[in-house]
């Protein structure tokens, strides 16, 4: 997603097409990929993006007044071609990581990472660092911070008129039922009127559209991408995207050589809904 810097008042006004970048666009290809923005100076990138036509995309950029800065500031561009989407978005997370282009500010930092994990019938906030995500059970909801995935977890308990004090939000009175049990918000598990078994039944149904799904292979796997004019195939290992490979070969050298990765938020967003729908071909690495 790119963040664009302040407009001056005056700029959109004064938009005049990048013609120094004229050249270089018409020479991009009309096929998936991603794009890199460079200036003048060093080498980290201005902006990273997307897309599965390049030189389409590239073009919205240049007919954008908005975008004008940025494209003044732009001397060179680059490409990698892709299968397809899947490895267009892989790709790009991934370098946003490891470059940290200068515009890229919603991918470029590494997350920290929450979730709320049920652990006999009681939900508690867990972090990524004391955990290992991809192989963990029952962990529903990915989190920026402790405090948005209690946030979550409130706004579970509002729906559902589950207990906070059952639910570790607030401290139960001694002998006494939760505040909001009197104000009918919640269905008084606290206080008998409804069987602790129901109560985590409730809580665990309500926290499922939000379940993280664990890798479910051994190890590393490599994901087949055909595209009109090339394939490729994706290594992946714990929802961690290591590179794309021509062959299989190729595919088990990235393996070897890759250091253990960890959970990988944008790899698990990316890969979870076609891994689990079957959408492409799969080998074991």
């Amino acid at each position: 997603m790119y963040v664009p810097l302040p407009a001056r008042r005056t700029e959109a006004a004064h938009y005049a097409y990048p013609e120094h970048l004229r050249p270089q666009i018409a020479s991009l290809p009309r096929a998936p990929g991603v794009y890199v923005f460079l200036g003048e100076s060093g080498p980290v990138p201005l902006y990273i993006g997307k897309s599965v036509d390049i030189r389409h995309r590239v073009m919205d950029h240049m007919r954008t007044p908005e975008e004008a800065r940025l494209l003044r500031q732009t001397r060179r561009i680059e490409f990698t071609r892709t299968a397809g989407d899947l490895g267009a978005q892989l790709l790009e997370a991934q370098q946003i990581k490891l470059r940290q282009p200068v515009h890229n500010k919603l991918l470029r930092r590494r997350r920290e990472l929450y979730s709320i994990r049920l652990l006999r019938g009681r939900p508690e906030v867990v972090h990524s660092a004391g955990l290992p995500f991809a192989s963990a059970q029952r962990l529903y909801g990915l989190y920026s911070s402790r405090a948005a995935a209690l946030q979550a977890l409130r706004a579970i308990a509002d729906d559902n008129r589950l207990c906070y004090g059952l639910l570790g939000i607030e401290r139960l009175p001694a002998g006494r039922p939760c505040f909001r049990a009197a104000l009918d918000r919640c269905t008084g598990a606290c206080a008998g009127r409804e069987p602790l078994a129901e109560h985590e039944a409730r809580l665990e149904a309500a926290l499922q559209e939000r379940q993280v799904v664990a890798w479910p292979y051994a190890g590393a796997v490599g994901i087949v991408e055909e595209g009109l004019d090339m394939s490729q195939i994706h290594v992946v290992r714990d929802w961690h995207y290591l590179g794309s490979a021509r062959t299989r070969a190729e595919a088990r050298r990235l393996v070897a050589e890759a250091p253990a990765p960890g959970f990988d938020n944008d790899g698990y967003r990316i890969l979870s809904g076609p891994l689990m729908a079957g959408q492409h071909r799969i080998l074991l690495l």
